[in-house]
């Protein structure tokens, strides 16, 4: 249990994709402009890069694994990946339209997000079991809603900030962003894992 716990707090804090890896920025800096919208695309992603990691360790382990097709990884879990987000869309058109409207193109971005691919990724290339597959997912999509909340909280207040104005809109979004990094940066090397 011990080891399941260090993963996901690995996961969410000295290895977050956004801060410290720098992955999935395109809905980070597109979606963060607002924190409903923010936490939404979070309980997504979370919820895509779960399920996704979860299908995704049946197949290599299954399927890829012992009939040596490991080359093919990539391939099979973005088809993995885009089914899924396929999936969410068509729930979230029907039961909540509202939601769909203000996510627009980023719900489609995140089949194509990096994050979404590189947790299989990572968990085939580290050997995890299910379960570790799972806590990992789970708290890399922890660590990306909470990295995008964070800055959605914080653009929204500067909403009413006097920022200059060469600095508004996007460029005062990347130094939130490096400063957000920094802050992170500072955990590494906490939990050994």
């Amino acid at each position: 249990m011990h080891d399941y716990f260090l993963l996901f707090m690995s996961a969410v804090i000295v290895n977050n994709f956004v801060l410290t890896r720098f992955l999935g920025l395109c809905i980070f800096f597109g979606v963060s402009k607002n924190l409903n919208a923010s936490i939404g695309m979070g309980m997504a992603v979370t919820s895509v890069m779960t399920m996704s990691s979860m299908l995704a360790w049946v197949v290599y382990n299954y399927i890829l694994l012992p009939y040596h097709l490991t080359f093919l990884n990539t391939v099979i879990f973005v088809v993995l990946i885009a089914s899924f987000v396929q999936l969410l869309e068509m729930i979230i058109k029907k039961h909540a339209p509202a939601l769909y409207n203000m996510w627009g193109i980023y719900l489609v971005l995140i089949a194509t997000n990096c994050i979404v691919l590189g947790v299989p990724l990572l968990n085939a290339d580290n050997s995890y079991n299910f379960g570790m597959s799972v806590v990992n997912a789970i708290g890399s999509g922890a660590g990306f809603a909470m990295a995008i909340i964070l800055m959605a909280s914080l653009r929204e207040k500067l909403q009413y900030a006097d920022v200059p104005k060469p600095l508004q809109g996007l460029g005062i979004a990347f130094i939130l962003a490096g400063m957000l990094a920094l802050s992170f940066f500072g955990f590494s090397g906490m939990i050994p894992l």
